[in-house]
């Protein structure tokens, strides 16, 4: 077992307990208890790639005792290498580790040409169904072809290995090739999510250094076109955008846009090219991707992935994790804009030679019975989305009775998935009986950006299940709670949790501000370990995880991270704006939802009518500056912010105003404390 772990013999189904938590002050206290477990099916268990704890627990030790060589036989047996490699790990420059660095690859060769001449070539590789309905299929033999068409073409312009791609695309096939195709020529890309603004994508072309983007004209989403290149355009309008020098775009919708030499049709492109591209052998240390996320500061960090180590863990969990067979039809409904969308949905299933549903619209378009539809259509075996779809699903359900799971066919699932957030143990249960009909196992994955794939989850053919807990760490993943020294707190005790031994899918450093990367993930006085950010308890009988939370300012909304100093930023740019401060609260729908006090420029409202008129305005363009998902979904006004004399805002003072709790901190050292009534105050 991982470090810590305590799985007696004696504990059944029936016996488990695991811990939900709430956070008071700086310590975690225990606050209820979860006692209903579930098995995994005997059936499942029998035919699954990890059966039973005895294995899993075999895979522990063995990791255990020789943690690098554990690495180095799943390294080879999983990846295929141009060059092998002759060193497993160098921690000579610590915190920046390297994984088989003298090895070489290459990724779209062990997703797309491992598979020529065998079964999966003639095997279909996505089903894409559109927001009208429509499906295309493509065969691993045909994607194949596609990507390499694709590539010769981004060769034509002159872009080659070290260059970045930003890809700014819907979901579609067309995103996939573009990701393959720059894996496929050494081109590191930086995937940006479409809902994103231009100032947004204005910050990444800059930060990463691009010279090439690759877009869409548009996309579909709930039956509406919405244009993307206009996006680009105006991003480009900010400036620091020159070194561009060209953009590809993939016809989607028709929307028209000015465009100049630099502009080329996707379809163009691949048109006339060979279906045959040798693909550009790199070292496993190779940036396959930068991804941002929001930070604890305005400034977006770019998170950089290698090549070799990346693969190898997404590989390693689609086997692990969901369990994958021939037979299946993998679903994951993230947007390739998000590291869920790399990980299980271009790089993960490919490389293992699964079949997978895209998916361009929304759960909710035509109705709130369009996944159970396609589920029932497609016959999807494996099924991994959020808990914020779950959640306004739930209700959506009640409002539409005729949209309920129950009224589809969803025979062909036999196991769920959930990622992007904590799922709360009643969701869970909606999810397992009404979904999965009792009978599908449940993989609650706990994993990051940074962290390239799954740290801690069930496996499905293992792991007695427990509502809300992720459970245990995948062998070779040396999870522990400890408080802010690192030192080891007893199960049952909250405290920080934080991976005391490198793995191969790691982040390998922040995109050019390798001190931030050490500052954030690997701060001193934690020893060593990496920091995951979030607080976390043990069960005391099972050693299992319940996460509770971030431990920072950075906010987690339907699964999306996002910086409060970014929020903040872009409030108090607005010219009404003088101030701002940004917390989460609780939300059944989104996990957390932001709350932000701001002070204006002029007087606070006079009232409720005016005060809605300027939250509007306000939520707008925080849309415009950083995406919608950033929109604050309540905003309050105040002459000033809860500050001490020394001019330090007192964040856990707003946190309980937004939560609606009674304040019980210390207001004495307040500068104005009459200003606490005019901030309860919510529109």
């Amino acid at each position: 077992m991982p470090d810590n772990t305590q799985f007696p013999k004696h504990w059944t189904p029936q016996e488990g307990v695991v811990s939900t938590l709430t956070e008071q002050d700086s310590t975690i206290q225990f606050a209820m208890t979860e006692k209903r477990v579930f098995a995994p099916p005997e059936a499942f268990a029998k035919a699954a790639t990890i059966s039973g704890m005895a294995q899993y627990q075999a895979l522990c030790d063995e990791a255990e005792q020789d943690h690098e060589a554990f690495w180095a036989r799943l390294a080879r047996e999983q990846v295929l290498w141009h060059a092998p490699f002759t060193r497993t790990l160098d921690s000579s420059n610590a915190p920046f580790f390297k994984w088989f660095d003298d090895g070489q690859l290459n990724v779209s060769y062990n997703c797309l040409d491992r598979h020529l001449g065998t079964p999966v070539e003639h095997k279909t590789a996505l089903i894409f169904e559109a927001d009208d309905g429509s499906v295309t299929r493509i065969t691993y033999g045909e994607l194949h072809q596609r990507v390499c068409r694709f590539a010769n073409g981004l060769k034509s312009l002159g872009h080659a290995q070290g260059e970045r791609a930003i890809i700014y695309m819907p979901m579609s096939i067309e995103a996939v090739v573009a990701m393959q195709a720059c894996a496929r020529l050494g081109i590191t890309h930086s995937v940006v999510f479409g809902g994103f603004s231009a100032k947004s994508l204005q910050e990444r072309i800059v930060d990463a250094g691009a010279t090439l983007v690759i877009c869409a004209d548009g996309q579909y989403r709930g039956g509406k076109a919405l244009p993307l290149i206009n996006a680009v355009h105006d991003a480009f309008d900010l400036g620091g955008c020159e070194a561009i020098r060209n953009v590809v775009v993939y016809k989607r919708t028709g929307t028209e846009f000015k465009s100049d030499a630099r502009h080329h049709w996707m379809h163009d492109l691949e048109g006339g090219q060979s279906a045959s591209c040798d693909p550009v052998w790199v070292g496993a240390e190779h940036p396959l991707f930068i991804l941002y996320t929001s930070g604890s500061t305005g400034k977006p960090k770019g998170v950089q992935h290698s090549s070799g180590g990346y693969l190898l863990h997404a590989m390693l969990t689609m086997k692990w994790t969901f369990d994958i067979k021939p037979s299946d039809v993998f679903w994951c409904t993230a947007d390739v804009g998000w590291v869920t969308g790399h990980t299980y949905v271009a790089y993960g299933p490919l490389a293992v030679g699964a079949t997978e549903i895209i998916f361009e619209g929304v759960p909710t378009f035509p109705n709130a019975g369009r996944f159970w539809d396609m589920i029932a259509r497609h016959q999807v075996s494996i099924f991994y989305t959020a808990p914020t779809a779950i959640r306004s699903l739930i209700k959506a359900c009640e409002a539409a009775p005729e949209t309920h799971p129950s009224k589809y066919d969803l025979s062909s699932l036999r196991l769920l998935g959930s990622v992007g957030e904590p799922i709360n143990p009643e969701a869970w249960m909606w999810y397992h009986t009404q979904v999965g009909g009792g009978r599908c196992p449940i993989v609650d994955t706990f994993w990051q950006t940074e962290t390239g794939g799954h740290m801690i989850t069930p496996l499905p053919g293992a792991t007695p299940l427990v509502p809300g807990s992720c459970t245990l760490p995948l062998p070779g993943i040396t999870t522990a709670i400890v408080d802010e020294f690192g030192h080891d707190l007893p199960n049952g005790t909250g405290g920080i949790l934080v991976v005391k031994k490198p793995w191969p899918s790691m982040i390998r450093t922040i995109w050019g501000d390798p001190e931030r990367f050490k500052k954030s993930y690997f701060p001193p006085e934690l020893q060593g370990y990496y920091l995951a950010g979030d607080g976390a308890v043990r069960n005391k009988d099972t050693g299992y995880f319940t996460i509770t939370g971030r431990i920072d300012d950075v906010l987690n909304v339907s699964g999306h991270r996002m910086g409060t100093m970014e929020i903040e930023s872009a409030l108090v740019a607005n010219p009404l704006v003088a101030e701002s401060a940004v917390v989460g609260r609780p939300d059944d729908l989104t996990g957390e939802a932001i709350v932000a006090f701001v002070v204006l420029k002029g007087a606070r409202p006079a009232d409720a009518p005016a005060a809605a008129a300027i939250a509007r305005q306000l939520r707008d363009w925080v849309g415009q500056e950083i995406g919608p998902i950033a929109k604050p979904k309540d905003i309050r006004f105040g002459d000033n912010l809860p500050k001490t004399r020394s001019g330090k805002i007192m964040r856990r003072l707003l946190r309980s105003i937004a939560k609606g709790e009674d304040i019980t901190q210390d207001t004495s050292t307040l500068e104005n404390p009459a200003i606490l009534d005019q901030l309860k105050q919510s529109l």
